[in-house]
């Protein structure tokens, strides 16, 4: 009696990717008949529809092949929990998480592959982005944003890593396990540990469709992984008001010695002046800055569900589920 064949389990968020289904199932139809003729796997598509408000899923329905399935969320919860409800329903030996925008390549898609199955003292193979040709400004600001979420840290949050990874199946249990509902995927996959492995890759161009990170958006996301993952500005901004009640201690000394002892007039209303607006402005970026370790501690004190889906669409079956 021959061994069951192991079997890949492929997770695929999407959005609003109308333009990009000919081209995504076409890939997942080579990626399918390629993993099985290098590595004897059987692969399984799962899908997640993270609230898109075109045909989307539809026409997914209507292009896939092979095994697969569409979990329908019941709104937009974003990438990172659509990738979560994706790893949920997942229950190969493997899973291999991708954007279905094909800007993870059907190449790239294969040697992550081939690394995992090659190394079996790794767990994870991701993808690390090439920004070589990426603007000054943008690298140093992402050199930066590293720099301060992965201090203080007991381990590190490899930059320029996203979601597109290959992992063993006790890597997939284990991040399902991190309900967090303002979720950081790249701080959750480094805290959950395992040996990794990364590989360069240069992402291709969209198909179709627009990026869903707008500058606003990416802002935003990072304050988020900061305020998940990193309680160093707060310290920073800590360190900084003794600097300022110090540094105001002397002045204030200075002030004293001045007046009695060599009669010299205090400066009126330009030092207040500038006293108030200075103290006044950090005030408030520590206030907001407050604000945001807050939120994240009352998102997840309120215990809601993480996601919710809609419904549950398949080669084999059409169902809904709570």
């Amino acid at each position: 009696m021959s061994e069951p064949k192991l079997t890949l389990d492929i997770v695929a968020p999407f959005l609003n990717e109308a333009a990009s289904v000919p081209g995504f199932a076409r890939l997942l139809s080579e990626l399918d008949a390629e993993v099985m003729r290098r590595f004897g796997f059987k692969t399984r598509k799962i899908l997640v529809d993270d609230g898109s408000t075109d045909d989307s899923a539809a026409l997914f329905g209507k292009a896939l092949t092979g095994d697969w399935e569409i979990v329908r969320l019941s709104r937009n919860f974003g990438k990172e929990v659509a990738v979560l409800a994706g790893l949920d329903r997942t229950r190969g030996d493997m899973v291999l998480i991708m954007d279905a925008d094909l800007q993870h390549s059907l190449d790239v898609s294969l040697k992550l592959i081939a690394e995992l199955v090659e190394n079996p003292d790794i767990d994870v193979v991701y993808a690390r982005t090439n920004r070589e040709g990426a603007s000054w400004k943008r690298s140093q600001l992402a050199k930066l944003f590293y720099s301060l979420i992965n201090s203080s840290q007991r381990f590190d949050i490899p930059e320029n890593a996203g979601d597109f990874r290959v992992m063993r199946a006790p890597v997939a249990k284990a991040f399902t396990l991190l309900r967090d509902k303002r979720r950081f995927n790249k701080g959750l996959y480094a805290w959950a540990g395992f040996r990794h492995k990364a590989l360069i890759y240069t992402p291709a161009d969209r198909a179709g469709g627009t990026s869903k990170w707008s500058r606003g958006n990416l802002l935003a996301f990072s304050l988020e992984g900061i305020a998940s993952f990193s309680v160093v500005p707060l310290r920073i901004l800590t360190l900084s008001g003794l600097a300022a009640a110090l540094a105001g201690g002397i002045y204030g000394l200075k002030i004293f010695f001045e007046v009695f002892f060599y009669g010299i007039a205090v400066p009126g209303f330009p030092s207040l002046l500038i006293a108030v607006v200075v103290l006044g402005g950090f005030n408030l970026a520590l206030l907001g800055l407050i604000g945001e370790y807050v939120w994240v501690a009352l998102s997840e004190s309120k215990d809601r569900p993480v996601y919710i889906v809609r419904d549950v669409v398949s080669n084999a079956r059409d169902g809904k589920e709570p």
